[in-house]
């Protein structure tokens, strides 16, 4: 494994603990990459603040892929920025609205929206969705351009999202469970792997030169989109059979762990 000029991974469950944590050592693994001309890029479903906060005064030296896919920035210039359709947004709210237990998000550039009053979730997204507004209907249209429709569900999005869901696919709209209480829904051709791939053209960066952490089913795009593919030890199943490699657990800092061996041994 040599000459990698690329680091990219997902957030939750992967680069962060279980309590959505960075490692304390990620400041001096930062620096040695950056010493390297190795960019670090964060990749996650998150709205882009959500990811941001966590990188301070080096968010201008990085690259971030948001919305799972969806956005991208490069040294705060937008690189890519997608929108959903009005039209599937209403029918989609209205198909979620009959699933018991699950809540929507509207993930947009500007804020997220949601239409539910329990404040208890509202306090539980803004770790990912830092700027949230509520709606009384997510249904009309709002001054924003949205993203992707994230739902969520305590029991599991899999299991009781995912059969309501998979009925867009024939919008031609991309449909992946992305975590094991969350399900996105964004244009087709949204996602992590293609993002990764923007990045990379822009940059002049091969897939060969590319490491890639995740850990659910919306990292299997990007881990496809790089010859350095690590599965999370905690990882969903079908991403350790996506993936070529294994790294220890998110609450191991796994990411970073793997990382360091590189470092020692290049």
């Amino acid at each position: 494994m040599k000459d990698i000029k690329l680091i990219v991974t997902d957030m939750d469950g992967t680069f962060l603990n279980s309590s959505h944590e960075v490692s304390p050592e990620f400041p001096e693994i930062y620096e040695e990459l950056k010493k390297r001309n190795i960019l670090f890029v964060p990749a996650s479903g998150r709205q882009m603040l959500g990811i941001t906060k966590y990188f301070g005064d080096i968010e201008n030296e990085m690259a971030f892929i948001a919305e799972n896919g969806g956005y991208v920035i490069y040294k705060n210039e937008e690189l890519f920025a997608d929108k959903l359709d009005q039209q599937y947004i209403a029918e989609i709210i209205k198909a979620i609205r009959t699933i018991p237990g699950a809540t929507a998000v509207l993930s947009g550039k500007k804020k997220a929206y949601v239409e539910t009053d329990n404040q208890d979730f509202i306090d539980y997204i803004s770790q990912f969705y830092t700027d949230n507004e509520r709606r009384e209907d997510l249904t009309e249209p709002v001054d924003d351009s949205i993203f992707k429709i994230a739902i969520y569900h305590p029991e599991g999005s899999e299991q009781n999202v995912y059969p309501v869901a998979k009925e867009f696919e024939k919008y031609n709209l991309e449909v992946v469970v992305s975590g094991q209480y969350w399900l996105d829904i964004m244009n087709k051709n949204i996602n992590k792997g293609i993002a990764l791939e923007k990045l990379q053209k822009s940059l002049n960066i091969t897939p060969e030169q590319t490491m890639a952490f995740g850990d659910y089913m919306n990292d299997i795009q990007m881990l496809e989109n790089s010859k350095y593919s690590y599965a999370m030890k905690n990882a969903h199943p079908s991403v350790k059979k996506a993936a070529n490699f294994e790294a220890c657990s998110n609450d191991n800092f796994g990411v970073l762990e793997t990382i360091k061996e590189y470092l020692k041994s290049n």
